[in-house]
């Protein structure tokens, strides 16, 4: 019995891979469409695909720093933060701390729907690593910060640049980029200029951050 649950977890495992993998290959050289959270949301969708080259690198840099230190150096899941992360929750009994690299989020944004559950956080994981094994680093990014939401029907670098400060993506200053990097876990809630006290507090925490002579080699 033990045998055939394993032998049919493989498979599944295999189709899940197979499909993703199919479906990705395109967004090498195809933008993706609307992601499931865009669909959930509804419209009016405001978004203007910008290339990695025309965003800011303040604005890389401070979504780097915030979201996922180590992007460059992992396989699409952090497993250091990963063990922390079960730890915490086994603490607390319940799903709480999350463990997202940027390579999961694209895999969240683009083909789940939101939520906190042990089975979509597993789902989440295998599509993070098939984009990893289909995607350059450089990609996955370029696609993270042009779908990822920024405000009440606002998503990616540009729109949220232009929203918030009448600017394209490639203009914003080092302060903006903390700005928008900050509200990336919560939008809907602080995404409004000029910020709030804790909102600015984040935004003075993650420029320091920034600095390059505060950052680990």
């Amino acid at each position: 019995m033990k045998k055939k649950i394993i032998l049919i977890l493989i498979v599944v495992f295999g189709l899940v891979v197979g499909w993703f993998s199919y479906d990705m290959i395109s967004l090498k050289k195809k933008n993706p469409g609307p992601t499931a959270l865009m669909q959930q949301r509804g419209t009016p969708i405001h978004q203007t695909w910008v290339p990695l080259s025309r965003i800011s690198p303040f604005l890389k840099r401070a979504v780097i720093v915030a979201e996922d230190a180590s992007f460059y150096g992992h396989n699409g899941i952090d497993f250091h933060e990963f063990v922390e992360s079960l730890k915490k929750n086994i603490e607390e009994r319940e799903f709480h701390r999350g463990f997202s690299t940027i390579t999961m989020q694209v895999a969240r944004n683009l083909y789940l729907s939101p939520g906190k559950t042990i089975p979509r956080k597993l789902m989440e994981i295998v599509i993070a690593w098939v984009l990893e094994q289909t995607l350059s680093k450089n990609r996955i990014f370029e696609i993270y910060l042009n779908i990822i939401e920024w405000g009440d029907h606002i998503y990616g670098a540009e729109a949220a640049s232009q929203h918030y400060f009448k600017k394209s993506a490639i203009e914003l200053s080092p302060a903006e980029a903390a700005f928008l990097a900050s509200i990336i876990p919560s939008p809907l809630k602080w995404g409004q200029w000029p910020p709030g006290p804790y909102v600015w507090q984040r935004v003075l925490i993650l420029l320091n951050r920034m600095n390059p002579e505060n950052l680990q080699p």
